[in-house]
C-alpha cells in the first residue's frame, strides 16, 4: 500500500510541474531504495455483513448457509487505486459446527494479492441467548508486482523490485464471536504469521513486510417499535507500524428488510450504506464512501461498495 500512497501524491499533483517532479523522485526513490511495510488488509464499510472475512469464529454463526460477493473500488477515478473483490460461503454443520471458505483478491497500483482460507468454528452456548463461537482460519495467499505496469504510470521498469519475493505464503489465523439477540461482539486475528518478503543485492535491500491485523467489533441492536431498530456498531483495526483505525456506524432497520445507515472512519472518511432483504433467499447492500482530505475528494469519485448475498436453506429448515 505504500507504494500507492506515493503514487496518489502523484495523481494529485500531476498538473503542477515543480510537484510532478518532486513527487516523481519519491516514487522513483521508493521503487530504488524503499521499502513496503506493514501492508495493510482491506477495510470494508459493509464489516457487518462481511464478518467470514476477517473471523473464523463467524462461519455459521447465524445460522444460514449463505453465499456473499462483495466487490469494493476505492477512490474511483484514480489510476492504480485499490480494488478488492471477496467471495466467502458459509455453512452450518449440526448445532455447534460451521464451515467457511473465503477468497480475496486484492489490487492495488502495481501490487495484487489473492487469498484463499476455509474457516472452521465450534459454538459454547453461554446462555439461553448467549452463543459464544471460537474459530480457527488456515490457507495462503499468492502477491505478485507487476513491474511491466510501471510504463502504465510514467515509469520505467526497474530491476530493484525483481528483489522482492511474490511467493507463496501460508495464513493461520483465530477468532472469537460472542452473538445475543441484542448484540455481538467480536475479535480476531484473521492473519497470525508474519512474513517477509527480503532480499538483498548489491548491499540494496528491498522488503515487504505483513503484519498481524487484530480487529476488535461490537455492536448493538435498540428497538425501538415493533418495526423500527436502531443498529449502531464500530470497527476497531490494528496493525503495528500504522495508527489505529476505527469505523463508527449508526443504522437504523426497518421491518427486518431494509436498513440506511452513516458511517465515519477516524482515518478522515465518512460513509452512508444500505442493506435490503428482497426476498428470504437475497440480500444485497450498497456502501458510498468519501474522504474527507480536499486532495484525494477531489481527485476521485468516492469508493463504491457493492455486496449481494444468497441464502439456502439448510436441510434441518
Amino acid at each position: 500500500m505504500d507504494i500507492f500512497n506515493s503514487l496518489i501524491a502523484y495523481n494529485l499533483n500531476k498538473m503542477n510541474t515543480m510537484n510532478f517532479y518532486k513527487n516523481t523522485l519519491i516514487i522513483v526513490a521508493i521503487l530504488l531504495f524503499g521499502s513496503v511495510y506493514a501492508q495493510q488488509e482491506p477495510n470494508y464499510t459493509l464489516y457487518r455483513y462481511t464478518m467470514n472475512v476477517i473471523n473464523p469464529a463467524y462461519a455459521g454463526a447465524d445460522g444460514k448457509t449463505s453465499l456473499t460477493s462483495n466487490i469494493r473500488s476505492q477512490w474511483v477515478n484514480v489510476e492504480g487505486a485499490p480494488e478488492t473483490q471477496s467471495f466467502f460461503y458459509s455453512q452450518p454443520i449440526g448445532d455447534k459446527i460451521g464451515v467457511g471458505v473465503s477468497l480475496v483478491a486484492d489490487q492495488v497500483f502495481i501490487e495484487s494479492q489473492t487469498s484463499f482460507n476455509i474457516d472452521f468454528s465450534y459454538r459454547l452456548q453461554i446462555s439461553e441467548a448467549t452463543d459464544l463461537f471460537l474459530g480457527l482460519k488456515a490457507g495462503g495467499s499468492t502477491y505478485d508486482i507487476n513491474r511491466d505496469n510501471l510504463s502504465n504510470f510514467g515509469f520505467q521498469s526497474d530491476p530493484a523490485l525483481s528483489n522482492i519475493d511474490t511467493g507463496f505464503r501460508p495464513n493461520f489465523g483465530a477468532g472469537a464471536y460472542l452473538m445475543n439477540d441484542d448484540y455481538f461482539v467480536s475479535l480476531s486475528v484473521p492473519s497470525i504469521l508474519s512474513s517477509e518478503r527480503i532480499d538483498e543485492s548489491e548491499g540494496r535491500v528491498t522488503q515487504a513486510t505483513e503484519e498481524a491485523h487484530v480487529y476488535l467489533s461490537g455492536g448493538y441492536n435498540f428497538s425501538i417499535s415493533e418495526n423500527t431498530e436502531f443498529r449502531p456498531s464500530t470497527i476497531i483495526r490494528y496493525v503495528s507500524g500504522t495508527p489505529l483505525s476505527a469505523d463508527i456506524t449508526a443504522a437504523f432497520r426497518f421491518y427486518k428488510r431494509f436498513e440506511v445507515g452513516a458511517a465515519y472512519r477516524t482515518d478522515e472518511a465518512f460513509a452512508g450504506l444500505m442493506m435490503v432483504n428482497l426476498a428470504d433467499w437475497m440480500d444485497i447492500g450498497y456502501a458510498y464512501e468519501s474522504s474527507t482530505r480536499d486532495d484525494i475528494s477531489n481527485m476521485s469519485n468516492g469508493t463504491h461498495e457493492v455486496l449481494v448475498r444468497f441464502n439456502f436453506k439448510n436441510k434441518s429448515d
